[in-house]
């Protein structure tokens, strides 16, 4: 049984273990903006990645955890944070889905694609862009080199991560003409799916019964070979 301590620190997370006959789930949320070096205003609803790092290794590590549900809706943030985090869970043996819920934009969307299945619901959305910067910007060639391999580090990861190509990802990125005053592209649920960005579309009861095959699985490949 958890304490007092560790339930009121779950919930400060936004996070919840759910105990259920096919193994216990642990969800996580990924909400509002992710927030990296620079700590934001207290009126943004943020994501601290020092938070989500230790806890994803304790996920891992732990014999009581046999997937995690991790749930989006986020407009992004920091681009290190968020692909921090996106590298941790990539990495991950255990079973991991994601379901974008309202929006999984810019640094979203490689929290969405780093699980091993990946849901939308028909009405979220997901905006691909360039990489933007705030802030004073050197107007330098070696600045516009930086933002070329940050935003080519991020095309690669999530063309590794999921179906679309890294070629239309880039379309994607660099389109003109789809937003306001803006480069990018804003792809709802049936888009993000059949661009091959995200594999399925359905809701959350889906998004755990895929989790729970992958748990059902794994508990069976880890099952000693029956003598015979």
């Amino acid at each position: 049984m958890k304490n007092e301590k560790e339930t009121t620190r779950i919930e400060d997370l936004g996070a919840q273990m759910s105990d259920t006959k096919q193994g216990n789930i642990y969800t996580l949320t990924i909400i509002g903006q992710i927030e990296g070096h620079q700590v934001l205003p207290e009126t943004c609803k943020t994501t601290k990645y020092e938070h989500i790092l230790p806890l994803l290794a304790g996920i891992e590590e732990s014999d009581d955890i046999d997937g995690l549900l991790l749930l989006l809706n986020t407009v992004g943030g920091d681009i290190e944070a968020g692909l921090a985090i996106a590298e941790m869970i990539s990495g991950m043996k255990k079973p991991t889905v994601s379901l974008v819920l309202g929006g999984g934009h810019s640094i979203g969307i490689p929290l969405a694609v780093c699980t091993k299945k990946s849901f939308i619901t028909p009405t979220a959305s997901m905006t691909v862009h360039p990489v933007r910067m705030t802030g004073l910007v050197v107007g330098a060639p070696q600045t516009y080199r930086y933002f070329h391999r940050i935003q080519e580090q991020i095309a690669d990861f999530v063309t590794a991560n999921s179906k679309i190509t890294k070629q239309d990802f880039e379309h994607y990125m660099m389109a003109t003409g789809e937003m306001a005053t803006d480069v990018g592209t804003i792809l709802y649920g049936k888009e993000a799916v059949a661009s091959g960005l995200i594999d399925k579309l359905g809701g959350l009861s889906d998004a755990l019964a895929a989790l729970h095959k992958m748990i059902e699985r794994n508990q069976k490949e880890k099952q000693p070979p029956k003598k015979g």
